[in-house]
């Protein structure tokens, strides 16, 4: 048993490592962790399963620090455990190029589960990964077999749970009696402003309480033994998740700021350090100092690791013997890779009526998922209308996470941050959300955290534009397809007709990070039945060309038409106008701006020669964005004011956005600029 003093040395380690990075960095904040070390120390030497030479173990307990703002803490419990993350990293927080940037970043730093730092995003993301433990253990458990079987621990501040995302998170933890996930709740009453009493007076307990939650409190955030005992109880409660309220002192040992919003987001200065660190019996001379004895402490982490991999690991071998096929679904699942004939019975859409994208979306889905039994997701309570139910397959309840067709009610925000969760846990493939486009702001700050963490999660967004028709301007997006390709490193499709969008389903599956899957809800007629191949690669590409004047096939064309989504077969009724007229034109598809960026620059000036300069582009949202396609003379046919309540064919009329129009723009540069010889 380790003594008293030595457990308080470690504790005050965890604290002066915190304030001295923070104060070398000259930014950062120093508060939290010195008033949360003591919960910390006793989660990660008495409770956490983790190994710390395997960041990656599968079966290992899940630590999130949602309050990211205080990542110091989590920073010294790495290196100090073992994980592989020097001190001269913590020398450099906050710097260009180390590992430990002002909030955790899960790409970035080894042991790091998610990146957090925008208040409630963590909790969801760590409900998100008790819902994967819990829907595996079902999928893969067998009697004698607990192959998947760890908790999901989370540290919440006062921030985190004012934060609606949370609330919306944690009901749905209680509803379906999420039991392997515990809370600790940093609180110590203090915000960055001041007192937490100025905003937040409600009985947070209750609050969980009344979610369906399990409640304890420790009224001394000091007291080792009545948090231990604590989280043994939470562990004890197996059919609800816990909360955990520990009453703490925000800047604990600080002479003057403990208690006080100043520890929140400052350094602690100077002479404030000397005086803490004289406050907890250090040297105020020694800056990131550990004690051979506090470091062997904390680094019998990496015996205890080993010996909790290695029990799993000989379970598991085990395991592969009695059940060979689960174990190689177990492989499969876990490698990031897909399984032979996984797009075998995608469909393949005749022309002979129109179809709805997110009708051909939903088969698309479902001739996918049939060979992905760890594919799950869900709709914020569309389902009914964006298509993405799994068929035949069970509902999340009360009670009840062990399901493929993940119910999240009206919580888009939760349903966005526990489907990163679910990615972030490994063994779930390729998660996916689904609600209206015109919703895609209510989720917008968990899509932003998929795209930094490279997530490889699906975004199905339907009812995408003015074509929704009579709900109006409230329901019709305008803004949000430009406002999603704003995003770095995040694909966004829009298909024309249902053979691209199947087409984009397969590519999708394929990416390593996140993509939007904007689809309509009108019906769309169906392009092109002869050329299936032709139309999947072109998706993956990006762009291509459609179709184009059968008078220039060996040269080039008069005018290119540009479109994607629900606009794309208004140009082709374009492009037969201006045949007529003879004027040769093109009609480029151009599902996704993001891969056609990203293809070689011969690709790129095939599908628009740059010789062709007379150019059109037309899509139902704002017009911004399009001129990098345009070039200096080219027209943008879109909507740059707010929808209308009217059936889609009269707004798109009042809107331009016809086929004459397009034609029209088309044949005024043909005069205006003559010919390009």
């Amino acid at each position: 048993m380790t003594d008293h003093a030595l457990q308080q040395r470690a504790i005050n380690t965890i604290r002066t490592l915190a304030i001295d990075a923070v104060q070398k960095a000259d930014s950062g904040h120093p508060g939290l962790p010195m008033g949360a070390a003591p919960m910390a120390y006793v989660l990660w030497t008495k409770h956490l399963r983790h190994n710390p030479a395997n960041p990656h173990w599968p079966n290992r307990d899940r630590f999130v620090l949602s309050a990211g703002h205080g990542s110091m803490l989590i920073y010294a419990l790495l290196h100090l455990t073992g994980y592989d993350l020097s001190l001269d990293e913590l020398k450099n927080f906050r710097q260009w190029g180390s590992k430990t940037p002002g909030h955790p970043e899960a790409h970035l730093t080894p042991g790091v589960e998610t990146t957090t730092g925008p208040l409630g995003q963590g909790i969801a993301n760590a409900v998100g990964m008790a819902l994967a433990e819990a829907y595996l253990a079902s999928v893969f458990n067998r009697e004698g077999f607990s192959i998947v079987d760890h908790y999901t621990y989370c540290l919440v501040s006062d921030g985190d749970l004012m934060e609606g995302v949370a609330i919306e998170a944690t009901a749905l933890a209680g509803h379906w009696g999420l039991g392997k996930l515990i809370v600790l709740y940093d609180d110590n009453k203090v915000t960055l402003d001041g007192e937490a009493s100025m905003t937040f007076s409600e009985d947070v307990r209750l609050r969980f309480e009344s979610q369906g939650w399990h409640t304890l409190r420790v009224e001394d955030g000091n007291d080792l033994e009545a948090i231990h005992q604590a989280i043994e109880a939470a562990k004890a409660e197996t059919g609800r998740p816990t909360l955990i309220a520990v009453r703490t002192i925000i800047g604990y040992g600080s002479p003057n700021k403990a208690g006080k919003s100043a520890a929140h987001g400052s350094p602690l200065g100077k002479d404030e350090v000397r005086l803490t660190k004289q406050a907890y019996g250090f040297d105020p001379d020694q800056s990131f100092f550990i004690a051979d004895d506090v470091q062997a402490h904390m680094r019998e982490a990496l015996q205890w690791g080993e010996t909790f991999e290695r029990a799993w690991r000989e379970l598991f071998d085990k395991y592969c013997a009695a059940y060979p096929q689960e174990a190689a679904l177990w492989e499969q699942v876990h490698s990031g890779q897909l399984p032979a004939g996984w797009d075998a019975d995608l469909p393949i859409f005749k022309g002979d009526k129109p179809i709805a994208t997110r009708n051909a979306g939903g088969e698309a889905l479902n001739a996918i998922a049939k060979h992905l039994p760890t594919m799950i997701g869900g709709d914020a309570d569309l389902a009914g209308s964006t298509k993405t139910l799994i068929s035949g397959a069970a509902h999340t309840g009360p009670g009840n996470p062990y399901a493929r067709n993940l119910r999240f009610g009206v919580r888009e925000h939760a349903m966005g941050a526990i489907v990163n969760g679910l990615a972030l846990h490994g063994g779930i493939v390729k998660p996916y959300t689904a609600t209206f486009l015109t919703f895609s702001d209510y989720m917008r700050p968990a899509v932003r955290l998929a795209a930094l963490t490279g997530l490889p999660v699906v975004h199905v967004f339907t009812h995408d534009s003015i074509g929704l028709g009579e709900d109006g301007p409230t329901h019709q997006p305008v803004e949000h397809i430009m406002s999603l390709r704003l995003i770095p490193d995040y694909y966004v499709f829009r298909p024309a007709d249902a053979n691209e969008t199947a087409a984009a389903w397969r590519t999708i599956m394929t990416l390593p990070g996140p993509a939007a899957l904007i689809l309509s809800r009108q019906n769309l007629p169906v392009l092109d039945t002869d050329n299936i191949e032709g139309i999947r690669e072109g998706v993956a590409r990006g762009a291509y060309v459609l179709a184009e004047s059968p008078k220039i096939r060996r040269g080039l064309p008069d005018v290119i038409l540009m479109a994607s989504g629900s606009e794309v077969s208004i140009a082709l009724e374009a492009m037969a106008m201006l045949e007529e007229a003879d004027v040769k034109a093109r009609v480029v598809s151009m599902p996704c701006w993001e891969l056609f960026d990203q293809q070689d620059e011969g690709y790129r000036e095939a599908v628009l020669p740059t010789e062709v300069f007379r150019r059109v582009s037309i899509e139902a949202g704002r017009t911004l964005g399009w001129q990098k396609y345009l070039g200096g003379i080219g027209v943008a046919l879109g909507v740059d004011r707010f929808g209308a309540s009217a059936p889609y064919e009269r707004i798109y009329a009042e809107y331009g956005l016809t086929a004459k129009a397009v034609a029209q723009a088309a044949a005024q540069l043909m005069d205006e600029f003559g010919d390009e010889e």
